[in-house]
C-alpha cells in the first residue's frame, strides 16, 4: 500500500542565504523539518512518514550533500512520481551580501575552507546550478532581514492552498533597487512627489496627509482602478496554473511616500477578493 501524498518543500541555495531562517519559519507553521537530510533518505523518509501523522514536510537539501548533491534531480523526481507534492525553494542573495554575512559572523566559507569567500561562493553557485534550474521558487535574500525573510516564507507555503492565491502588496524605492521576488512592478512615480512639499518632506505615506495628498487625484483614481481590474484577471489565471503566492511591488523614488500610500489603498480595495493578502512597506524606515 503506497503512503498517503505529502507536502514536500525543498529548501536549498547559497550558505549565508537565509535557509536556516527558512526552515524555523516552516517548523513554526507546523512542518516537520529536517536540515541537511541525504537526499538519498528521501524516498525512505516518505514512505516512514506514511502512517498520516506526518502531513508537511520540509527538508535543507544543500552542498553539504557532497557527491550526493548530483543525485537529487532524479531523487525528487522519483518522489514527485510516487504522488507527493514537491516544492523547491531556492534562497539567494547577491554575491556582496553574502560576503559581508560571512565577515559579520566571521564563518568560512564551506567550500573554500583556506581560501576566500568569493571563490567558496563562485564554486557553490555551480554546484547548485542544477537545483536552481529546477526551483519552483527563488527568493532574493540581499535586502531582507530575517523577519521579513520568515514573513516571505510562512506567506508562500500557507496550508490552505484551496483559499486561492495568497497576495503580497510591495511598496518600494526604485533608488534601493527593484525586488527581485515580484510578479508585478508598478511605477508609480508619474505622481507627484511630496517629498517636495515641505510640511509632508518628513512624514511617510501612512500619515493621512500624505496620503490624502497622492491619493485625492483623478490620476491615482485611475490608475488604482486600472490595477484592481488588472489583477482581477490574473489571479484566477494564475491560480489555474498551480501559482499559490504572488508579489505585487509598487515603486517610487525613495519608497516613503507615495508608493507606501497606494499600495495601502491596493490593499483594502483587494481584500474582498482575496482572503490571504499581507502589505509590506519595504523602504518605508530607510534614509
Amino acid at each position: 500500500m503506497s503512503a498517503p501524498a505529502k507536502q514536500i518543500i525543498i529548501i536549498t541555495g547559497m550558505s549565508g542565504s537565509g535557509k536556516s531562517t527558512a526552515i524555523r519559519a516552516l517548523e513554526d507553521s507546523g512542518f516537520f523539518c529536517i536540515d541537511n537530510l541525504p537526499v538519498l533518505l528521501l524516498p525512505k523518509l516518505t514512505e516512514l512518514a506514511g502512517s498520516g501523522q506526518i502531513e508537511r514536510m520540509a527538508l535543507v537539501v544543500d552542498v553539504r550533500e557532497g557527491v550526493f548533491l548530483k543525485e537529487a534531480p532524479r531523487v525528487l523526481d522519483e518522489v514527485r512520481r510516487a504522488g507527493h507534492q514537491v516544492e523547491v525553494l531556492f534562497l539567494d542573495a547577491s554575491d556582496d551580501s553574502l560576503i559581508r554575512r560571512f565577515s559579520e559572523t566571521r564563518r568560512r566559507h564551506p567550500l573554500a575552507p583556506t581560501g576566500s569567500v568569493a571563490e567558496g561562493i563562485a564554486a557553490e553557485r555551480e554546484k547548485l546550478h542544477d537545483l536552481r534550474e529546477l526551483a519552483d521558487q527563488v527568493i532574493d535574500s540581499s535586502v531582507l532581514n530575517v523577519h521579513d525573510l520568515k514573513r516571505m516564507v510562512q506567506a508562500r507555503f500557507s496550508p490552505e492552498p484551496a483559499a486561492g492565491p495568497s497576495l503580497s502588496v510591495m511598496s518600494f524605492g526604485y533608488r534601493h533597487g527593484v525586488p527581485p521576488q515580484a510578479d508585478l512592478v508598478l511605477d508609480v512615480r508619474f505622481l507627484p512627489n511630496p517629498y517636495f512639499v515641505p510640511e509632508l518632506k518628513g512624514l511617510t505615506g501612512k500619515n493621512p496627509k500624505v496620503a490624502a495628498y497622492v491619493l485625492d487625484r483623478e490620476e491615482t483614481q485611475q490608475f488604482l482602478e486600472k490595477v484592481v481590474d488588472l489583477c482581477r484577471f490574473l489571479f484566477p489565471r494564475y491560480q489555474k496554473e498551480g501559482k499559490a503566492y504572488l508579489t505585487v511591488a509598487l515603486g517610487c523614488t525613495g519608497g516613503k511616500h507615495r508608493s507606501v500610500a497606494i499600495a495601502a489603498e491596493l490593499t483594502k480595495r483587494l481584500q474582498a477578493d482575496i482572503p490571504r493578502i499581507q502589505l509590506w512597506d519595504r523602504d518605508v524606515e530607510k534614509e
